[in-house]
């Protein structure tokens, strides 16, 4: 019995060293030239928030095994839908139309379209079954709406970490032999070297580094996050949020973060922006320190000066405690108090954001349900 366990042990131990899914951490020329950023802690040898020791601070005093125990056998008895949750097949040839406004469609999670002055981008596409290295973990709720052979051409995919609900290789797979191009943080494009895209597609941006496409500048800012595909020795790969300007609208990501001064610092920068998405969902006081919670979702978009705001980050996978429903009606409350104009679609629904904001808050009809 006992060398079947050391077996089994070795076994699984070979293929978690093995699993493609884990992509690769920068290495060599590329390590040593990430390193050089003002973000990468040369004692650490990994990057850090702008309070280095924020992440520590917020373990202290949490057990592991508790935690895990928690996760898998406590939270609120509605953390997954009981039914089909609400949605639309997007009209991607209206989409497309040429527009003033900026347009955009939400597939659920962080992962959303933009066609901002005729640039279309891809924020964390997330399109496999499950947001984990194997398929039976961490499951979405349901199918996406489309399959991505339905999408319409894609100019750049821009990920804001590489954790698997933000980073997917199923998907980056796709759009591997088309003619897309790669937007990251510091160190992210290594796993997708890893996993076969071009380096010529590859563009990578530190803290407050830009890039043009056309008259669209493109933004890297800063989150208070950490990375990482393997649980352990993690940060190889930075974390960002990442704002888009155009000639006559602008739109800011906040990818996943915990409340910081960053956001005011964005804000006075970049602001104000005609459009947030903002992370709202997948959190819980234990880990306040790398998610926002929802009421620090609405301090953030005042922060940013935001017009309009769009609550991402939930809707789609299980990550955390609560109900699947929570973070919107949480959300819903911090809106009314601070007359913040909230923009709720359905899966699919294409938005323009100068149109009336009209939107149904469709989560309640399911809620009574339950």
């Amino acid at each position: 019995m006992k060398k079947f366990t050391l077996i089994f042990i070795l076994s699984f131990a070979v293929i978690l060293f093995h699993c493609k899914a884990f992509g690769k951490d920068p290495e060599g020329a590329h390590l040593e030239k990430i390193r050089k950023s003002t973000h990468y802690d040369e004692t650490r040898e990994q990057f850090v928030n702008r309070r280095p020791d924020v992440l520590e601070k917020m373990r202290e005093g949490q057990n592991f095994f508790s935690l895990t125990f928690k996760f898998f056998f406590g939270g609120d008895k509605n953390q997954k839908p009981d039914v089909k949750l609400p949605e639309e097949k997007p009209d991607f040839a209206e989409f497309l139309k040429p527009d003033e406004s900026i347009k955009f469609i939400w597939f659920g999670h962080s992962t959303f379209l933009v066609n901002i002055e005729g640039k279309i981008l891809f924020f964390d596409p997330v399109f496999s079954e499950s947001a984990a290295p194997f398929s039976f973990m961490v499951k979405r709720f349901q199918d996406a709406v489309v399959k991505l052979e339905e999408l319409p051409a894609i100019d750049y995919i821009v990920i804001s970490h590489d954790h698997y609900d933000h980073l997917d290789m199923q998907t980056i797979d796709f759009f591997k032999n088309t003619n897309t191009k790669f937007i990251t943080p510091l160190g992210v494009t290594s796993h997708m070297k890893e996993w076969g895209v071009p380096e010529d597609r590859l563009m990578e941006l530190d803290w407050w580094g830009s890039f043009d496409i056309g008259k669209v500048k493109i933004v890297c800012t800063p989150a208070q996050h950490f990375s990482g595909r393997r649980g352990m020795n993690g940060n190889k790969t930075l974390w960002s949020s990442w704002t888009v300007i155009g000639e006559k609208e602008r739109f800011y990501f906040s990818g996943d973060s915990g409340y910081d001064v960053h956001f005011k610092d964005i804000g006075d920068k970049y602001g104000p922006f005609d459009l947030t998405f903002i992370e709202n969902g997948q959190y819980n006081p234990m880990w306040e320190a790398v998610h926002v919670l929802p009421e620090q979702t609405a301090k953030a978009h005042l922060d940013l000066k935001g017009k309009r705001l769009v609550p991402v980050h939930w809707g789609m996978f299980n990550l955390s405690l609560h109900s699947w429903y929570e973070p919107a009606e949480s959300l819903e409350k911090q809106a009314e108090i601070y007359k913040i104009d909230l923009l709720t679609p359905k899966f699919g629904q294409m938005v323009k954001i100068r149109e009336p904001n009209l939107m149904e808050r469709w989560w309640k009809k399911l809620i009574q349900k339950e």
